[in-house]
Formats: structure tokens, C-alpha cells, sequence
């Protein structure tokens, strides 16, 4: 049995483990398995035929982001940014092991894990991951009381429960373990759609979890793939065993990069200037947007909006804002909008728009088709 073999002997065997007894082997188990496959190989085993085979189970699937953090890598030596990232995802291996979920891949920032089903315990999978999670952001919010190198982090975190596929994929020259499935996208996509600080899970793991987990009321998403909306709800804690989900400030909406063309009208004494101005969007979110203009303008003054969303072919014509930031930009304004009014569609347009660019659904217009000036054109 060559190396290669052997580890992928031991990671089926730890996956079958996990899925029937609730939890993988601990340090020593796996040792003293590793010597037993050494000694198989040098009698000149081969792998049961079983163990290079698939399974088919029901398991709940924990996808985490770290917020910021590529921003935050721009600014640091690659050796602080390495260094906190290990301090994070070490502890949060810690607390997926604890909980008897198995990590299946680091993906940048990110994480996967799967909290495999036992037949003998219906739901104990789903209850596992959602108070890991909450277990997460918990560490998070003490991690981020000791840094010092660098800002605090936070993790948007994404639950989806279903049926997957697993096992070992590829030839001699590379193999490796996969753990696939249409659960697997859909946690990602909702952890795409996670605020920071927060936890959000499909219906299906919230139908195995409303006894024990108290949650939010349910919120339908726009995710890709999917000509239907997607019910979820947010966990916000296990009232049974004391657990609380941090709540974290400025979090109303995710933000998303864009270019889109904004035109707006001044409004003094609740009258609208008759001339319009020309600016860009350089980011939206449900309940604002960042935007550069051609000249300043004053805190807090009020504006009428027109612009077309990328995606979702959408022209909103009667949106209002004030301006809660403002800052010079070389020779432009970057300006803080929040939105003050705007009918039901534009607001679910909007919604609508920002999940399907977090996701990647589309692209947004480009520079050069955004001028900035005064009049329409």
C-alpha cells in the first residue's frame, strides 16, 4: 500500500467513523490506525474495495467566512496576516472538533465543515452544527478582544442541511476526499449572504434544530441558481444552554462593489431641484450606497435618486436619501446615502441586486460608461 493509499484509506475510515458514531477518532485513534494501515501495507494489503467507494448520507453543512480580512492582508506582511489567520482558524478546527464535525477544506479565508448524520440520533447533526456556530462567533468575539496586531475579524457563517456524496476522488497521481452535493452550494450561498457576526440556516436545518435553538423570523433571499426565493432564518442563540450569538454593530446590510450611473436632484425645503447631477455608485447595500459626486454637499442633505440596477434589469426613479457621509476623493466627493423612501418593489429590487452580485450572478457597468457632471444628458 503506497502513502498515498494509506491516506486515503484513513480519511474513509474517519469518515465513517464521524457518520456512525457522531465524531472522528481523537489524536491517539488515528496514530494507532495510521500504524495498523503501515503494517497492512507492509504485508502487502490492498484497500477493501469498499473503503474506494462512495456513501450517500444526510449530513448539515457549515460554510465560514472571516469579514474584511483581504483587506485587512493589504495592509500587513505576509507573516502577521498568516500568523492571525492560523490564531482564528486554529481555534475555530478547536470548536469544529469539539462538536464532532470534520473540516473538509480551508478555502482562503474561509471554511467547510460537515457535521455527518447517525441514524440512531435523528437531527443530532443539525443541532451539533448550529451550536458550533454559535460557539464560532462567540470565540470570535474574545479573539477579537486580544488582538493587537491588527483589527478584530468577524465571521458571516452559512448552514444548509440535506443529503450529500462523499468519497475519494482522482487517480494515483492525485486524490483527494470530497464531501459534494447541491447542500454544499446552497451553504456557501447563504454564507455569501451573511452579515457579519451572524448565522444564517436554510429551513431544513431550522426544522431539525426549532426545539432547542431560538431564531429569527424567516427571510426569503434571491440566490443563484435558483428561479425561487430561499426561506431562512438567522440563529441567534440556545436559550436551553445559556448561548448567545454576539450581536454586532453596523451590520444592517451586506455591501457589495459596483459601478452603476446615479443621477440626483437636490431637494431644499421639501422641493425638488428642477436640474439633475450625474455620479456613480461605488457600492450598494439594502438600505444605502456609497456614492462619488462631482461637488460637495452638506451632512445630512436630502436627495432624490434615479438609477438602474445591474442584474435585475430594474429602473428606480423615486428613491429618496440623505447624505450621512461625505469626503473628499482627489477631485471628486465620496458620499454616504442612506435611503429614506423608496416603494416595496424598488426596496426588494435592491435586495434583489445585491444578493445576486455577492454571489457573482452578473456584473455591473464599467467606468467609462459612468461620467461625472451636472444635466442629464
Amino acid at each position: 500500500m503506497d502513502p498515498v493509499s494509506q491516506r486515503d484509506a484513513l480519511r474513509v475510515i474517519q469518515e465513517i467513523v464521524s457518520r456512525e458514531k457522531g465524531g472522528p477518532l481523537g489524536t491517539a485513534g488515528v496514530r494507532e490506525l495510521e500504524t495498523v494501515l503501515a503494517g497492512l501495507a507492509s504485508a502487502g494489503a490492498q484497500i477493501p474495495s469498499a473503503a474506494a467507494g462512495y456513501s450517500c448520507h444526510e449530513a448539515t453543512i457549515v460554510f465560514a467566512d472571516l469579514r474584511g480580512f483581504s483587506a485587512i492582508a493589504a495592509r500587513h506582511p505576509p507573516e502577521v496576516v498568516l500568523a492571525e489567520l492560523d490564531r482564528y482558524f486554529g481555534r475555530m478546527v478547536e470548536i469544529i472538533a469539539a462538536h464532532h464535525g470534520a473540516v473538509d477544506k480551508f478555502i482562503g479565508d474561509a471554511i467547510m465543515a460537515v457535521f455527518h448524520a447517525d441514524p440512531a440520533l435523528p437531527g443530532d447533526h443539525a443541532r451539533r452544527a448550529v451550536l458550533c456556530a454559535i460557539e464560532m462567533q462567540l470565540a470570535m468575539r474574545e479573539l477579537g478582544a486580544q488582538a493587537r496586531s491588527m483589527a478584530a475579524l468577524y465571521l458571516g457563517i452559512g448552514i444548509s442541511t440535506g443529503p450529500i456524496m462523499a468519497g475519494v476522488i482522482g487517480s494515483q497521481a492525485y486524490r483527494a476526499y470530497m464531501v459534494v452535493g447541491e447542500e454544499v452550494n446552497l451553504a456557501a450561498r447563504i454564507e455569501a449572504l451573511s452579515l457579519r457576526g451572524q448565522i444564517l440556516m436554510s429551513e431544513a436545518t431550522f426544522e431539525q434544530v426549532k426545539d432547542t435553538v431560538h431564531a429569527g423570523e424567516p427571510m426569503e433571499l434571491h440566490v443563484k441558481g435558483r428561479a425561487e426565493r430561499l426561506r431562512v432564518r438567522e440563529a441567534l442563540g440556545i436559550p436551553g444552554l445559556d448561548k448567545v450569538v454576539p450581536r454586532q454593530e453596523a451590520r444592517k446590510s451586506p455591501r457589495v462593489p459596483l459601478i452603476m450611473r446615479l443621477d440626483y436632484w437636490l431637494i431644499e425645503d421639501k422641493v425638488v431641484a428642477a436640474k439633475s447631477a450625474r455620479g456613480r455608485a461605488r457600492d450598494l447595500g439594502y438600505h444605502g450606497m456609497l456614492a462619488e459626486l462631482p461637488s460637495a454637499l452638506r451632512m445630512h442633505t436630502e436627495l432624490k435618486l434615479a438609477f438602474d440596477l445591474p442584474c435585475v434589469d430594474y429602473s428606480a426613479r423615486e428613491v429618496y436619501a440623505r447624505v450621512v457621509y461625505i469626503a473628499a476623493e482627489g477631485a471628486h466627493w465620496l458620499a454616504g446615502l442612506e435611503f429614506t423612501s423608496l416603494s416595496g418593489e424598488a426596496e426588494d429590487q435592491v435586495r434583489r441586486c445585491v444578493q445576486m452580485l455577492l454571489q457573482g450572478d452578473c456584473g455591473a457597468a464599467s467606468w467609462e460608461a459612468v461620467p461625472l457632471g451636472n444635466g442629464a444628458p
